[in-house]
């Protein structure tokens, strides 16, 4: 049995997970905690947020994120793909930096503009 609390929601619903029971869930009030909690025991994912350098830009660094939730065993790899990045001004929100980062399907985008 593992015990987690639930993220989806500001209730954090502390739940629990039967592993040996096809991951049954229970505690939670939604069904949004019941699939979190299933995920999290089978594939657990996370979206990964920093920031970049930017050359020429009025702010030395640019925040960006990942567009969608990544595998959780993936993120040391995506963190050290953006590490000694540089990009240059100018840069649009939502703009693709780094796109299939990592080979996973997901890119990395801006979330301000430089």
């Amino acid at each position: 049995m593992r015990e987690l609390v639930c993220i989806v929601c500001p209730k954090g619903c502390r739940l629990r997970v039967d592993e040996e029971n096809d991951f049954a869930v229970t505690g939670n009030s939604c069904p949004r905690g019941a699939q979190y909690g299933r995920e999290e025991c089978t594939n657990p994912t996370r979206v990964v947020t920093s920031t970049v350098a930017v050359s020429g830009g009025v702010h030395p660094r640019c925040p960006v994120k990942t567009n969608a939730p990544i595998p959780k065993s993936k993120m040391f790899d995506v963190m050290a793909a953006l590490d000694g990045l540089v990009i240059p001004a100018p840069v649009a929100l939502g703009q693709v930096i780094v796109p299939d980062v990592c080979g996973t399907g997901v890119d990395i985008v801006a979330t301000r503009s430089v």
